[in-house]
Protein backbone atom coordinates (compact mmCIF):
# COMPACT_ATOMS: atom_id res chain seq x y z
CA UNK A 1 0.00 0.00 0.00
CA UNK A 2 1.00 3.59 -0.69
CA UNK A 3 0.57 6.49 1.17
CA UNK A 4 -2.40 7.36 -0.99
CA UNK A 5 -4.05 4.41 -0.32
CA UNK A 6 -3.29 4.60 3.46
CA UNK A 7 -4.52 7.97 3.50
CA UNK A 8 -7.49 7.74 1.72
CA UNK A 9 -8.44 4.39 3.89
CA UNK A 10 -7.98 6.61 6.88
CA UNK A 11 -10.33 9.19 5.81
CA UNK A 12 -13.18 7.02 4.76
CA UNK A 13 -12.97 5.22 7.78
CA UNK A 14 -13.34 8.47 10.37
CA UNK A 15 -16.03 9.96 7.92
CA UNK A 16 -17.65 6.65 8.60
CA UNK A 17 -16.77 6.69 12.61
CA UNK A 18 -18.70 9.95 13.15
CA UNK A 19 -22.29 8.51 12.31
CA UNK A 20 -21.84 5.85 14.68
CA UNK A 21 -20.51 8.13 17.21
CA UNK A 22 -23.25 10.41 17.44
CA UNK A 23 -25.73 7.60 17.24
CA UNK A 24 -24.09 5.76 20.29
CA UNK A 25 -24.49 8.50 22.07
CA UNK A 26 -27.82 9.73 21.24
CA UNK A 27 -29.30 6.16 22.41
CA UNK A 28 -26.91 6.79 25.26
CA UNK A 29 -24.74 3.84 24.78
CA UNK A 30 -20.87 3.84 25.19
CA UNK A 31 -19.41 4.38 21.43
CA UNK A 32 -16.73 2.30 21.62
CA UNK A 33 -15.70 0.27 18.59
CA UNK A 34 -16.64 3.62 16.72
CA UNK A 35 -14.16 5.50 18.87
CA UNK A 36 -11.09 2.42 18.42
CA UNK A 37 -12.28 2.77 14.62
CA UNK A 38 -11.99 6.62 14.97
CA UNK A 39 -8.64 6.08 16.43
CA UNK A 40 -7.56 3.57 13.88
CA UNK A 41 -8.86 6.12 11.35
CA UNK A 42 -6.24 8.82 13.15
CA UNK A 43 -3.31 6.48 13.15
CA UNK A 44 -4.16 5.69 9.32
CA UNK A 45 -3.78 9.35 8.06
CA UNK A 46 -0.26 9.85 10.42
CA UNK A 47 0.87 7.37 9.32
CA UNK A 48 0.26 8.68 5.64
CA UNK A 49 0.93 11.73 6.23
CA UNK A 50 4.70 10.63 7.90
CA UNK A 51 6.04 8.06 4.72
CA UNK A 52 5.14 10.21 2.63
CA UNK A 53 8.27 12.35 2.05
CA UNK A 54 6.19 15.79 1.00
CA UNK A 55 3.64 14.95 3.35
CA UNK A 56 0.06 16.01 2.75
CA UNK A 57 -1.44 19.45 2.06
CA UNK A 58 -5.11 19.98 2.11
CA UNK A 59 -5.02 20.57 -1.67
CA UNK A 60 -3.56 17.44 -2.25
CA UNK A 61 -6.24 15.08 -0.43
CA UNK A 62 -8.91 14.88 -3.47
CA UNK A 63 -6.18 14.52 -5.33
CA UNK A 64 -5.25 11.22 -3.94
CA UNK A 65 -8.90 10.17 -3.79
CA UNK A 66 -8.77 10.14 -7.59
CA UNK A 67 -5.31 8.61 -7.53
CA UNK A 68 -6.82 5.66 -5.29
CA UNK A 69 -9.98 5.41 -7.45
CA UNK A 70 -8.29 5.74 -10.97
CA UNK A 71 -6.17 2.54 -9.33
CA UNK A 72 -8.86 0.64 -8.81
CA UNK A 73 -10.66 1.43 -11.46
CA UNK A 74 -8.13 0.56 -14.09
Amino acid sequence: MNSDQILVLGVVLGVFAIPAIVSAISDRRTPRVAALVLIAAGCLVIWAVSIKPTGYSITDVPKAFVRVVGGLMN
